[in-house]
């Protein structure tokens, strides 16, 4: 086994351009500006000289709460640079969250994005680990200016000699199964990856240009808009506010991207958007990624349809880094997950963690480089989890004849009607194969007798109803999915409940 020492991952992330001849091309674009790969690597010595100048000590956590601009980059990288831990928090949350999290946390500073201030503000004095407010891109008023800091902060420094086996940074789980935990990652985990998935489903080269509706915050998002396009020298498109269906398409247009990665919700309310077409977005666009959930594939052939571009389905996680299952080049099936990334390896387990054949629905365990060290201060999480080399999913899923695995819902969702097992994933899938429905949920629940039933919720499309269409939905279920599947009961809602990332919290619809 080579030795893990000396490895920092800013090195190989940025520094290593400047070797290659990349200074002058750009890194990195967003609303208003745009950085090279040669101001990136001078922007994260300085971040990297900030931290040092505050008397922030290697292993010592920083908490990064900022929108996704060019900024984001250089703190993040700035601070594994020098031996920190930088926090990637997620943008969208509520005051009470970014207690719990800069709490569990610890950590020292906290950079802020201006207009994510008030979010924070009144539980700063009740943080007695915070010793630093940092303010990026606005009036920083008795906090400290970024802009400020980094005029004055030297633009040379010598990288810390960490290990690759050493904590780089963390992320927090999306919460779309309760509490969010904090999933610490080592300094290999980033280039694995992009080895991995980058490398070996993508084909990413520096003549890529990539967006990303997933933010930085988001592991996925990480992956798309950091870790492969550094890792090749590609440049990355960012968008600091929400991708609505415009503002990804005027994103894409504008800069000829090549490689798009959305979600499946952003992906059907794009082909609802009749504005939505090829002459509107990029002409260069040749490769687009979906996670975060499974893809309908109604979603994708419609997708094709109109784009010519197929969609790569994949499943990725917090705990993993990116995406270890996907469809790709050397394989594509509408409607399944794909087939394991090249370096990660795949089980399917029963209730006993027996090996199950194809054609059985089982839990989808993992084992690759990229795995996370485990959860901050969650022994028991942890334990349950992870198994020697093995990552529990939480993923039900089957895999066919021909190998390709087709997702089934979370373990927590999965519910039996009559003894047989239900897919919500299924469900949802027929239901949203049904003109009028643009996203469904479904759910268990039980009926007068005490017998579990699924339950819908739907978001209908513009111009439908939910007068008469109760009947007509439950027959489609019957005819798309099998006559056991269909929902009991039916509520039509304006929007469903997800977390920031675009995951459905079926958990709050059971409630």
């Amino acid at each position: 086994m080579s030795d893990p020492y000396p490895y920092n991952a800013a090195l190989d992330l940025v520094d290593r351009h400047l070797d290659e001849g990349r200074q002058a091309k750009p890194a990195f674009i967003d609303d208003t500006r745009e950085i090279t790969f040669g101001e990136l690597a001078v922007a994260t010595r300085q971040v990297a000289n900030v931290l040092d100048g505050l008397g922030i000590e290697r292993e010592a956590r920083v908490a990064v709460l900022m929108l996704d601009t060019v900024d984001w980059p250089a703190v993040f990288v700035g601070a594994i640079r020098t031996g920190v831990v930088p926090v990637a928090l997620n943008t969208l949350l509520t005051t009470e969250q970014y207690k719990y999290m800069l709490s569990d946390s610890r950590s020292q500073v906290l950079f802020v994005s201006h207009a994510l201030l008030p979010a924070v503000e009144l539980v700063l004095g009740d943080l007695p680990f915070l010793k630093h407010v940092i303010v990026v891109g606005g009036e920083a008023g008795k906090h400290k200016s970024f802009e400020t800091l980094m005029a004055s902060a030297s633009d040379t420094h010598e990288a810390a000699v960490t290990s690759s086996d050493e904590v780089a940074f963390w992320l927090y789980s999306s919460g779309s199964t309760g509490q969010p935990k904090g999933v610490m990652h080592v300094h290999s985990s980033l280039m694995d990856t992009a080895k991995t998935y980058g490398a070996g489903t993508l084909g990413i080269s520096e003549d890529d240009v990539c967006f990303s509706a997933a933010k930085f915050f988001f592991a996925y998002g990480l992956g798309n808009s950091l870790t492969f396009p550094l890792s090749v020298g590609a440049t990355t498109v960012l968008l600091s506010g929400r991708p609505t269906p415009q503002a990804v398409q005027e994103k894409l247009h504008a800069h000829d991207a090549t490689i798009f990665f959305g979600v499946p919700t952003l992906y059907a309310a794009m082909l609802a958007d009749k504005s939505c077409t090829p002459e509107t977005g990029s002409a260069r666009l040749a490769t687009c990624i979906s996670a975060g959930e499974a893809l309908p594939p109604e979603v994708s052939a419609g997708w094709h349809e109109r784009f010519g571009v197929e969609i790569w389905d994949g499943i990725g996680s917090t705990e993993m880094l990116h995406i270890f299952l996907s469809n790709g080049p050397d394989g594509q099936k509408r409607g399944t997950t794909g087939k394991a990334v090249p370096g990660y390896e795949l089980r399917l387990v029963g209730d006993k963690d027996e090996e199950l054949p194809a054609g059985e629905i089982g839990e989808l365990l993992v084992s690759g480089a990229s795995c996370c060290n485990g959860y901050w201060n969650k022994r028991h999480k942890t334990r349950s989890t992870f198994e020697g080399n093995w990552a529990r999913t939480g993923d039900k899923y089957i895999r066919d004849e021909d190998g390709f695995y087709q997702y089934c819902g979370r373990t927590d969702d999965m519910f039996k009607v009559s003894g047989i097992w239900v897919s919500p994933f299924e469900v949802e899938s027929a239901l949203v194969s049904h003109a009028a429905v643009l996203e469904a949920a479904v759910v268990a629940h039980e009926d007068d007798e005490g017998l579990v039933k699924p339950k819908a919720f739907v978001v209908l499309n513009e111009g439908y109803s939910g007068d008469g269409l109760f009947d007509e939905l439950k027959d489609h279920v019957k005819t798309e999915a099998g006559p056991w599947k269909y929902p009991r009961w039916i509520e039509f809602l304006a929007d469903l409940p997800k977390t920031a990332t675009g995951k459905i919290q079926r958990f709050k619809l059971r409630a």
